[in-house]
């Protein structure tokens, strides 16, 4: 009899055993539909989508496996729910900043991404403050953060459902779910120069602040994106003189000049080159000659040149720098004598041919 009740109660402790096993096991298996994360990062702005990836495998899918409208799955405590756009857990788009979805703004964060897809072919884009949930059986509107109305188009088949960044620009990216014979694209706006900036000015509070070129490169990008122009010049100002790392160049007083010209005072900008010009290395004034004869300024061009030719008497590329304020100037004579000299100390092969093919212009009467 004893041993029996022993038998017994060993049996009933295997099983509980089997149940708590059971009960607690997190085996990893393969997945029906397999998860996937996709990313694009628009300036500094990072957006990325996880997903899970059904496939069609002859299903029809739209009004079938994806029900047109809200509707009551029977599970959760959802009345009424959107589809996941994807499989099991919800799909989850996640935005490093600020950003518009079809001109309308979202905060930074993680949202759970729903869709209301209609018959007609338009689709109402949920994004909840839920991202956690499973699925869209628990979704509530009290906790949608936006609502987008938005267009479907017709594509080839796609037999994974798939999230692609279908265009890419500078300020935006368009996003798309594509799935069986649909696509589901919708615009995502970055304001790249306020989030640039706003980054900028933090940075500049931490170890990088203490650095003479992260003062410069900030006031390169406001001064070439839009920025305050007296901020700007406030940065460059820093890093030309003031702190223990400030250091003039002709390089930093060349975006000084640059701010200031912007701001309607072309004479502080001019005095401020003649100033730096001599810290500046025959390549750079060289360089800066070829900015002005961009902008026209022949002969602004043409006394920067002869200045170089002066200080770095017979040093490549002078000659080359007279040639084309000459031709500038339509003066061809001069400016064939100045390229046969710059053919003469050109310091490479790839030099001496392009010097070779401005010479063979000039003899046609062509402008350099």
């Amino acid at each position: 009899m004893k041993s029996k009740i022993t038998h017994v109660a060993s049996v009933a402790v295997f099983m509980c055993f089997l149940f708590t096993s059971t009960a607690f096991a997190q085996i990893n298996t393969p997945r029906g539909s397999q998860k996937a994360t996709v990313s694009q990062t628009v300036g500094i702005t990072n957006i990325s989508v996880t997903y899970s990836r059904p496939s069609v495998r002859g299903r029809e899918i739209w009004g079938k496996l994806v029900p047109y409208g809200m509707n009551n799955f029977g599970f959760g405590t959802a009345k009424e729910s959107p589809w996941r756009a994807g499989a099991d857990e919800n799909t989850v788009i996640t935005f490093s900043n600020d950003v518009k979805i079809e001109g309308k703004p979202i905060k930074a964060g993680t949202y759970g991404l729903h869709m209301e897809v209609k018959e007609n072919g338009s689709v109402t884009l949920i994004f909840s403050n839920n991202s956690t949930s499973w699925g869209s059986y628990f979704y509530e509107p009290s906790e949608d953060a936006l609502r987008v109305e938005v267009q479907s188009k017709e594509i080839p088949t796609k037999e994974l459902l798939t999230f692609d960044f279908i265009e890419v620009k500078p300020n935006s990216t368009t996003l798309a779910l594509q799935w069986e014979k649909k696509e589901i694209p919708f615009a995502i706006e970055v304001d790249v120069t306020t989030i640039v900036l706003a980054n900028i000015r933090k940075t500049m509070q931490d170890q990088l602040g203490f650095n003479r070129q992260t003062w410069e490169d900030a006031a390169a990008f406001s001064l070439n994106n839009g920025g305050d122009l007296d901020e700007a010049l406030a940065w460059i100002n820093n890093a030309i003189a003031g702190q223990f790392y400030s250091q003039q160049t002709f390089a930093n007083t060349q975006i000084k000049a640059a701010i200031l010209m912007k701001q309607g005072k072309n004479d502080e900008a001019l005095a401020a080159i003649d100033q730096a010009l001599p810290l500046a290395t025959v390549i750079e004034i060289h360089q800066y000659g070829r900015q002005l004869l961009a902008q026209k300024m022949n002969d602004r061009a043409m006394e920067i040149f002869t200045y170089n030719a002066k200080k770095h008497k017979g040093t490549w590329p002078v000659h080359y720098g007279m040639a084309r304020a000459y031709s500038a100037k339509g003066d061809f004579k001069p400016a064939i004598k100045h390229l046969k000299k710059a053919l003469e100390n050109a310091p490479n092969a790839a030099s001496k041919s392009r010097v070779q093919a401005n010479l063979d212009k000039l003899k046609k009467g062509e402008a350099i």
